[in-house]
């Protein structure tokens, strides 16, 4: 899963690429401004409807998928146990 910075992103260059101000989007939805932008900017602890109607506007939509674990890298490893 995206962390809330990477999907706030994503949400981000989508509605730029739509040609959409925020203010145009706050508009559109009823969403507050500040609102859209604590989303865009991975701020955002607000409602899950709120969130799906942003996504929504935006014309993308939220999924969920099965945790994947990532096991950590040989330098990831050496920073947790290597010596000094």
């Amino acid at each position: 899963m995206s962390s809330r910075a990477e999907i706030g992103n994503t949400i981000a260059k989508t509605r730029k690429a739509s040609g959409a101000t925020q203010k145009q989007m706050a508009e559109r939805t009823g969403i507050n401004k500040t609102t859209l932008s604590e989303i865009e900017n991975g701020r955002f602890t607000g409602s899950l409807d709120i969130f799906e109607r942003y996504l929504d506007a935006v014309g993308l939509q939220l999924e969920v998928t099965p945790k994947q674990h990532q096991l950590p890298n040989w330098d990831e490893l050496d920073e947790l146990f290597g010596e000094d």
